[in-house]
This record gives structure tokens, sequence and C-alpha cells, in this order.
């Protein structure tokens, strides 16, 4: 690669540090099987469903002898989905396992995600191609996408384009959806006596695939330090002009996960956690009311400034607010005809207004006309609103401005608000992996391969123990099917891996739970930097407060 920076050339030599179980020869790992393990829920039915790859144990690496290096292994690796920091180095450690056990094996990449392998769009990944990626961000070495693995047609696509590259091994490297599907791609090779092992490893910068045995997902380290430099930033302006209260929305719609770590890292007066709004079943106008509240104290104390962090999702937590998108999905699912003669904004709004529950409609009025009209924007392919379309900072603002404005003529506020909107998204899923992202991905690759090397299908690399120093980490992998529950999508249940939501009685919440009330009227905030990859070890090679806090 050509004009590239002196720190992605610096970070090509930085060598990931591994378990020490998969630090020596590889032709001395075994191993260790447990009990046979159920599914979290729905047993049954989730048996049912797979009953090639169903109850298989969880594995965990030890010292011991195996048979790895006598095979000759080609393996396809997939980045499905949404970038994550870190991916790069999960190719880079299937690849080295791969090499280190047989120079002969092969690794292949599909291009631009699963279709890579549907279409049989594939490149042989050799030392030249990979060390040109090794420790850098996005996911550009072979392309992502969106196509989803679930029907039978695409597993006999796939099937056939390993069988004529003499692949015998997949890698799904995503998130809670793509490990699903992946689960049911082995299904498929099992039950279809293909040959053919399939293995995840746990992709996202939302946080939101974690449970018992998957601490935290890779790219959410990277990420939350990024978007908490940004942040950290912002406060720091915003504490010198002493003008503008600022609204941040930060990516993550199923879960407040990335909203939450940011608090942690930069104490900012005020964050929204979605699932606590949900639990309490707040209305609009009282998660408003809150805000609103935190500026009129600040502006009591003279700080007419301050930085709100709003998690993406949000708007579909509000209990209300979330009955009414349904409504509205619904609506526009069975009228989509008639809704697309409907010409102009408010001929649109007059007709949903019509449409809607008596519960609904005083629910579409209360919104701001931008928000009403993001909320009739064309569906996703599911037929779903596009929440990460919707504006809720912005919507918040607005909503904050005209409550205050009633305050200030009752004679309860007498402050300025001024308001600046932020989204933090796309600016923390490409970058540089941190140090703990860097050595956590080379060891989910590794440990990939030697789960796919001895045979086993259905499974997604694990490595725990991650607060510890990675030479205490313990590699290994969980069967899939140990993470799977049924749910409703799309008319019909189907086994999902479960998504894992911020806990209100999990440390990390009470923490930030203990401290916010104090955050919100005092000025306390911090400034967490640019992530540093050289220096000691409590600059460099931390892993997130939240990790920190689930494991104290």
């Amino acid at each position: 690669m050509s004009n590239i920076s002196a720190l992605q050339k610096a970070r090509y030599s930085y060598q990931p540090k591994l378990p020490t179980v998969l630090q020596g020869d590889i032709n001395k790992v075994a191993c260790s099987l447990g009990d046979p393990t159920e599914s979290i829920a729905d047993q049954d039915q989730v048996k049912a469903l797979f009953k090639n790859t169903y109850g298989a144990p969880i594995v965990r690496f030890t010292e011991g002898k195996n048979d790895i290096s006598s095979k000759t292994i080609n393996a396809g690796v997939i980045l499905s989905g949404g970038q994550a920091p870190g991916g790069h180095n999960v190719i880079a450690g299937i690849y080295d396992g791969l090499k280190n056990a047989n120079k002969k094996s092969k690794l292949f990449g599909f291009l631009g995600g699963p279709d890579g392998i549907i279409n049989g769009n594939l490149v042989e990944i050799d030392d030249k191609f990979m060390d040109e990626y090794r420790n850098t961000g996005g996911f550009d070495m072979i392309g992502s996408g969106r196509t989803k693995l679930e029907t039978e047609e695409h597993f006999e696509k796939a099937r056939k384009v390993c069988e004529a590259k003499g692949i015998n091994s997949v890698i799904i490297i995503g998130g809670d959806d793509s490990n699903t599907n992946g689960a049911v791609l082995a299904e498929y090779f099992k039950e279809s006596g293909a040959g053919i092992t399939v293995v995840g490893a746990p992709k996202t910068i939302d946080g939101d695939l974690k449970n018992e045995f998957i601490e935290t997902s890779f790219g959410f380290d990277t990420a939350t330090k990024t978007y908490s430099e940004l942040i950290g930033n912002i406060e720091k302006d915003s504490n010198s002009a002493k003008k503008y209260w600022h609204f941040i929305k930060l990516m993550g719609r199923s879960a407040s996960h990335i909203g939450l770590e940011c608090a942690l890292q930069t104490q900012p007066n005020i964050c929204i956690i979605s699932e606590e709004v949900e639990q309490k079943k707040k209305t609009l106008a009282q998660v408003v009311e809150d805000v609103t509240d935190v500026v009129v104290k600040r502006a009591a104390n003279g700080e007419n400034f301050g930085v709100a962090l709003i998690p993406e999702g949000l708007i579909e937590f509000i209990p209300e607010v979330g009955k009414l998108i349904a409504e509205i999905n619904d609506l526009l699912a069975h009228n989509a005809d008639h809704f697309a003669t409907l010409s102009g904004f408010d001929a649109q709004k007059d007709w949903m207004t019509s449409k809607l529950s008596a519960a609904a409609a005083p629910v579409f009025t209360l919104l701001p006309a931008g928000i009403q009209a993001q909320l009739l924007m064309d569906r996703d392919p599911h037929g779903n609103v596009q929440v990460s379309l919707i504006e809720t900072e912005k919507m918040i603002i607005e909503m904050v401005g005209k409550r205050l404005a009633t305050l200030k003529k009752e004679g309860k506020y007498s402050g300025k608000f001024s308001a600046q909107a932020h989204f933090f998204g796309y600016e923390g899923r490409c970058a540089f992996p941190s140090n703990f992202d860097a050595d956590y991905c080379y060891s989910l690759g590794y440990s990939a391969f030697i789960l796919m090397a001895q045979g086993l299908t259905g499974y997604i690399s694990n490595v725990a123990n991650l607060h510890l120093p990675s030479t205490e980490w313990v590699a290994g992998g969980v069967p899939l099917t140990m993470m799977m529950n049924m749910e409703q999508r799309h008319g019909h249940m189907k086994p999902v891996i479960k998504k894992a939501l911020v806990e209100l009685d999990g440390a990390p919440f009470k923490e930030f739970a203990s401290k916010r009330d104090e955050w919100a009227v005092k000025t306390s905030f911090t400034f967490p930097g640019a992530i540093q990859y050289y220096g000691p070890d409590e600059v460099c090679n931390m892993p997130t407060k939240t990790l920190i806090a689930e494991k104290a």
C-alpha cells in the first residue's frame, strides 16, 4: 500500500500479545471439553432446530498434544456487518495460527461479506497481503456486507463454492445476527455431511454481544475510547466558552453500552440510559423534563453550558414512542400504495394522525415536525423505521427549548439556552485498534483456528479474564446454540443470539448512577485524550471501565 502514515507503518511491527497457553508450540495446545450445554431459553425449540450441533461442550485450551500440524486446512474468512476496530487482527490471528501449524494450509478471504461465499468471490491471503493490514482499522482488507446467510439456497451455494475451492472451514466475524446465521450454516453443513466446519468471532462496537462467557465484543474498547476523546474535547470547549449545551447522540441502537462507557470515561452532566427509561416507563415528556431540570439547576449556578449523551436507540425505548413507531410501521406496511400517492408532508401527517390509535396520536402530535417527517421516511428492508436517521438529539434540544421558554414565562428560569447537536458513530468504527483490541482480536483469531483445526463446528471463539494482563487470559470456544433463545422476527419465531442490554443492577450502571447527580450540577468533566499505543500500561493497555467494573 502507498501513502501510509507514520503511525500505520509503526503499527505494522506491533506484535499482538497472546494468552500464555497459545504462545508456544501450536502442536502442544489441547482442547479440554466441559459438560454438555443448554441454550439460555426455549431449550426444546432450539434443540429441535439444531439436532446435530446442540448441546456441545464449552472448550478451553490447555497444555497437551494435538495433531493439527498433520492436517492441511483450507479456510475461508468472512467479515459480516458494520465495521469494528480489530477485524484485520482476527484475520491475522487465523492466518498465523494456520501457517504456524502447517505452511501448506491456505486462508481465503471472501470479498464483500457473505455475498463472497454465495457468489464465489474470494482471494487467497498470503504473507505480503496480510502484512499490509496488521493492527490497522477498517474492514477494507476484504470488505464486508450485510447479506444474511439464512436460506437453504444460500447454504447450498456456499457449500458448492467451498467444495470447488477445497475449503473445509469457514470463519464468520460478525455480531449476534451474523453468528446466529453462522450457527444455522454449521447445522446445515453437519446435516448435509459437507464436512465443513463453521466458527464465529464476536464483533460489534455496540457492546451488545456479550454474556457470561463473552465478556466483551471486539471493537467496543477502541470505539468508546475514540468517542470519549471527542466528548472530552467538546467538554473542554464547553467549559472554556461557557455558553453552549452540547447534545451528543452516540451509536448503539439496541443497547446503551456505548453511552454508559463514555459517561464513565468523561463524566458529562447528562447521560440518558435507554434501558432505564424503558424500565421506569418514562414518557417522552418525562425524559424532556429530566433534561430540562438539569439545565435549570446549572443555570441557577450561573453555568449555562453542559454536555448530554443520548443513545441512538432512545426513541424506541420510550414505551409510548415505541408503540407509536410500531403502529406507524404497521400502517405503512399495509397501506404502502395509498401512502405513496399522498403529496407532501402535511398530507402524509394528516393521514397518519387520522389512522393512529387514541393512545398513539397525541404522542405523534407532541413530536417536532422534523421528527414526524423522519418517522414517515422510507422503511428499511425489514419494514422498520431507520432509527439511525432520526435526529433524536435535535428532538430533545427543540423540546427542552420549548419547555425552558414556558418556565421563563412563569419566572422559574432566567438562564440562556443555546445548544449544539452532534452524532458520533462512524468516527469510531474504523479507528486504529487500541492495544487491547489488537491483542484481543489476534487471540480470537488464533483461537478460532484451533477450534476449526480440531474439527469443532458451531462455536464462537472465546477469550476470558480480559480484565487481567493478556498472559492470564483464558482461550477457547463456546457453542453458539448455548447463547440462543427464540424471538419473533418478521412474523416468525426464529432462533437468535440474545442481545445483551445494559443491566441496571450491574456494577457499571450502579457506578454511574452513584455519581450522575453530582456530575449533573457540578462540572466534573474528564478528558481521556487520544488512544495511546506506546507508554505505561495504565495509559495504553487498560480495558474499558465497563469491563473493570464488571470484574471488580
